[in-house]
């Protein structure tokens, strides 16, 4: 399974009509049930400018996954890394928008598990320890 690493990134963005070819089924978001104008991970985007993003390469498009290929880099035979998030100033390549203002991800259908799974209580305006510790990163105030 992956995980998040704080360290490293790039300002790097994506197109944002960008939509990959493949979509497999995946679990909803947490998001999907809370509305846009109350969900802050809508206008965040701290922790995808803190942590680096380590995630299986079987959820690569190329594997048979959702995520693009070429906004990873496979590091070893198993894994892979979103890329920018491994630079001095993290910044995902999938994310759109300013941090803290209005910011998003690019890919949010397909990003990997690791994305899937942090900080699962935000979409309801609850932080949790890295959530916070992200938002704090870029001046933000804790979530609650």
């Amino acid at each position: 399974m992956g995980h998040m690493h704080g360290t490293h990134a790039t300002d790097t963005r994506i197109d944002p009509a960008f939509r990959p070819a493949v979509t497999t089924p995946m679990t909803p978001a947490p998001t999907a049930n809370v509305p846009a104008h109350d969900n802050p991970c809508l206008r965040c985007g701290a922790c995808c400018a803190s942590f680096r993003v380590d995630f299986a390469v079987d959820e690569l498009q190329s594997h048979g996954g959702c995520v693009p290929d070429g906004l990873a880099v496979e590091i070893t035979a198993h894994s892979a890394r979103m890329r920018g998030t491994d630079h001095a100033r993290p910044r995902c390549a999938a994310l759109v928008g300013t941090v803290g203002e209005k910011a998003c991800c690019g890919i949010h259908e397909w990003r990997p598990g690791p994305c899937r799974e942090f900080g699962m209580l935000a979409p309801l305006g609850r932080g949790d320890e890295a959530c916070n510790r992200a938002r704090a990163r870029h001046g933000l105030p804790p979530l609650d």
